[in-house]
This record gives C-alpha cells, sequence and structure tokens, in this order.
C-alpha cells in the first residue's frame, strides 16, 4: 500500500474511484481524496506549530514520525 495510513486511504479511493462508473459516486470519492490532501496539510501545519513553540528536536521528530507511519 502506502507509507502513512493518509496515502493508505487516498489509493484506496484511487482504486475505488477508477472501479466506479457513476458520476456522482465519483465525485463523491474525488471530494474524498482531496480532503486527505487537506488533513495532511493541516497536520504539517500543527507540526511546524508545535515544533516552533517547543525548539525541541524530540518533539519534531516525533511528530514527523507518524507522517511517516512510524
Amino acid at each position: 500500500m502506502a507509507d502513512t495510513p493518509v496515502d493508505t486511504i487516498d489509493a484506496l479511493l484511487a482504486d475505488a474511484t477508477a472501479e466506479v462508473d457513476d458520476p456522482e459516486v465519483r465525485y463523491k470519492l474525488r471530494t474524498a481524496r482531496q480532503l486527505t490532501d487537506v488533513i495532511e496539510q493541516h497536520h504539517d501545519d500543527l507540526v511546524a506549530v508545535a515544533v516552533d513553540a517547543t525548539s525541541s528536536d524530540e518533539v519534531e521528530k516525533q511528530l514527523h514520525g507518524w507522517r511517516l507511519g512510524k
């Protein structure tokens, strides 16, 4: 699959989109895939704020580890 849970969700949605003929369902699946991008960006923004607030390399490592699936 993929490296992170969000990447896995995106891959599953992409596969489902490719297998569906109903335009309304395809629209909903594409919208859900776009929301995974929003989730990833939101996470990255929160990591940046937390790192700035703590100035801790350990906090940064732990927060980025989640994104990498570790």
